[in-house]
């Protein structure tokens, strides 16, 4: 399994990611023509090498004619639906248009389809978005993890004014994700930026355990004088055991005198800390008491973040774990167009093969509220889509 690790101490945005990226071995030409293919005019992909403090980094900049007006979330949607870009690309950039598309419509209180982007909604933007999932592809990264995020501080222009750092959509955007600022007077993390990791990472921690093959730094536009403005890439490999069995850690605790209400916060918080499953089990404990078993599934390099965790939000005075294997289908998001509006669906393949699939509850949830239909009605149509879809693909 290939990991792909973003150090972002000096904050992450598109162009960065995609700087990184290609110091680590993406090819810049393979990037480049699925771009093109986009209709977005004559868009050339540069890159240089610069310093940033003491340190080399590759510089990404796209040329392109000028453009006017504004993009709406569809046209951006409709423009990659019909682009000749493979489904992972397709579904990757998809998801996190979409996802910025939610947090704008909840920041300006208008549906997801009449949101229209300003700078995100930019040539350099769209190709930073779907050239970091070209990227991804070309290197077979499959899974990111990311370092938490600086963020930086005072404020940033934009086309809705001068707004504070971190700006408001990348706020929403990295809601439950860790996040610090150093005191660095700029903007770190950009909403590009903030979307795609909190769309693309698997986890947000140290540096997983892996056998690192390359590395590589993106630089930014701006030379800090506090620190290197870079990105640095780190990608390795994960030993796995014999049938693609993969080694995680079981944190266990019996609880008998802790408030219910406490048991959804832990799970919220277990889960925005990168936990891979949390649950909980009645259990008979001593002097006849009923209790609970809180059991949380990890991976070894998360094993002191879950068990602070455990001390700091539930009343255990101690926490047990083991190791344990699992053996877990790829996975991969797919969006799909029903008449009620997207909704992403949860693909598990083996060997290329598709064995399972799920729409996700929360956006069949959101899209039932929305038109005011049965969330079964949503769920079935999601579904029928999806093997309609699936019967005119090879997937």
């Amino acid at each position: 399994m290939k990991l792909a690790y973003l150090d972002c101490y000096s904050g992450i945005s598109g162009d960065m990611l995609l700087g990184g990226l290609i110091a680590c071995g993406a090819d810049p030409a393979a990037i480049e023509g699925p771009l093109q293919a986009l209709g977005l005019g004559d868009l050339r992909l540069r890159q240089e090498q610069v310093r940033r403090g003491s340190l080399m980094g590759t510089q990404v900049k796209f040329e392109a004619p000028p453009q006017k007006g504004h993009r709406h979330y569809t046209a951006i949607a409709k423009m990659l639906q019909q682009a000749p870009l493979s489904p992972r690309v397709r579904d990757q950039a998809l998801a996190v248009f979409r996802r910025l598309g939610e947090v704008e419509a909840a920041l300006h209180g208008c549906s997801l389809e009449h949101v229209h982007f300003h700078e995100v909604g930019a040539v350099d933007s769209i190709a930073d978005i779907v050239g970091n999932c070209l990227a991804l592809e070309l290197l077979g990264i499959d899974e990111i993890h990311c370092s938490p995020l600086n963020l930086g501080s005072g404020t940033v222009q934009c086309d809705h004014g001068v707004l504070p750092v971190p700006a408001p959509a990348t706020v929403a955007l990295l809601k439950g994700l860790p996040v610090y600022s150093s005191g660095v007077r700029t903007e770190l993390v950009t909403p590009t930026g903030a979307a795609l990791v909190s769309t693309l990472a698997r986890n947000f921690g140290p540096l997983p355990e892996m056998h690192i093959v390359a590395a590589g730094y993106g630089a930014g536009a701006r030379d800090l004088a506090e620190m290197p403005n870079l990105l640095r890439v780190i990608i390795g490999e994960r030993e796995q055991t014999s049938q693609g069995l993969e080694r995680l850690l079981l944190l266990e605790a019996n609880l008998d005198d802790m408030n219910p209400q406490l048991c959804g916060y832990f799970s919220e918080r277990a889960f925005a800390a990168g936990a891979l499953d949390v649950f909980f089990a009645p259990v008979q404990m001593k002097k006849n008491r009923p209790g609970l078993l809180l059991s949380v599934l990890c991976r070894p390099e998360q094993r002191e973040t879950m068990m602070n965790l455990f001390f700091q939000e539930t009343t255990t005075l101690g926490v047990r774990y083991s190791e344990v294997l699992r053996r877990a289908l790829a996975r991969e998001w797919v969006e799909v167009a029903t008449r009620y509006g997207p909704v992403r669906v949860k693909v598990a393949r083996e060997n290329g093969h598709l064995l399972n699939f799920s729409p996700e509850f929360e956006d069949a949830r959101r899209v039932a509220l929305e038109n005011n239909v049965p969330l079964k009605d949503v769920l079935a149509e999601t579904a029928l889509e999806f093997e309609r879809r699936r019967g005119g693909s090879s997937s």
